[in-house]
């Protein structure tokens, strides 16, 4: 049930310390995971999906939306929504004008057929104009508070999943569950899974948002019937860990370089997408191509 984020690794690069720094430091950056993921995920030849004759022209075909749903499938178990396929999309189009740039500037002398390299090199001129406003104690803490979920630790969820032969309607799971409470055999062709420790967000992720509500307010050691994304489950909660509160001054220098990653992250996204404003965007989607 546990997701997996994909990453890209670059060997020839790995092997520049300069370069493997400066990559350290971007990986720590949400909003700047685009740059991995556009060049990780869509293995598609650039030149036939998003070149048009004039090459200030961004087409962003079918394939891409194809490539992105593919990949999100292989690791999320399930396909993307509306918003994470445009959020991708997004992704594919931000490194796309990176790479126009970094061909614009000739970054790829010394780097023929190299794309990643190319997006890292034109990224690097973009990092070079980045400045850090001044930081004061009040305003890394009122950081701190508006991002304290990062920091606090959830509440966390040991539970088991008895795993039903046959259909999971909701019918059948709840007589499946109560075959399990009074103890008349039914777990005898059941499979039976176990998670410790599942925080709320990875619940909500694996199994929705219904399942996760539901699980939080299910009585301890007592199988249930509870719905989620992919249907009814039969579930047992052992026990639950209460959330803890973070502590500012135990993390003040944690909360200062995510601080400081989140900034530098928001001014070169915002540095690309100006970029972008030197090109046309043509979006044809899969539909739009049916």
């Amino acid at each position: 049930m546990s997701l997996t984020q994909v990453t890209h690794p670059i060997e020839e690069a790995a092997s520049n310390p300069a370069w493997r720094h400066t990559a350290q430091r971007w990986l720590r950056e949400p909003l700047l995971h685009f740059l991995l993921i556009g060049a990780s995920l869509f293995a598609i030849d650039h030149v036939m999906v998003s070149r048009a004759d004039d090459p200030h022209t961004i087409v962003v075909g079918a394939e891409v939306d194809a490539e992105a749903r593919q990949v999100f499938k292989s690791s999320r178990g399930r396909e993307p929504h509306a918003e994470e396929l445009a959020a991708l999309r997004q992704v594919w189009l931000d490194n796309e004008v990176l790479y126009r740039e970094g061909l614009a500037m000739q970054l790829d002398k010394g780097d023929p057929s190299i794309r990643e390299r190319v997006i890292f090199k034109a990224l690097s001129v973009v990092d070079a104009d980045t400045k850090l406003p001044p930081l004061d104690d009040a305003t890394l803490r009122r950081w701190f508070e508006s991002h304290r979920a990062k920091y606090d630790e959830p509440p966390r969820y040991d539970f088991q999943e008895a795993v039903m032969p046959g259909e999971s309607t909701e019918a059948a799971v709840r007589a499946f569950v109560e075959s399990l409470n009074n103890g008349s055999g039914g777990e005898a062709n059941a499979g039976l899974r176990v998670f410790k420790g599942r925080p709320q967000s990875n619940l909500v992720q694996s199994y929705g948002q219904n399942f996760a509500d539901a699980l939080q307010k299910a009585p301890l050691a007592r199988w249930q019937a509870l719905p989620s994304s992919e249907g009814w489950r039969a579930v047992r909660v052992d026990a639950i860990a209460s959330p803890k509160p973070a502590e500012f001054e135990s993390l003040r220098n944690v909360v200062r370089q995510d601080w400081t990653d989140a900034v530098l992250a928001e001014q070169r996204t915002a540095a690309v997408r100006a970029l972008a404003k030197k090109y046309t965007i043509k979006i044809k989607t899969e539909a739009a191509s049916q």
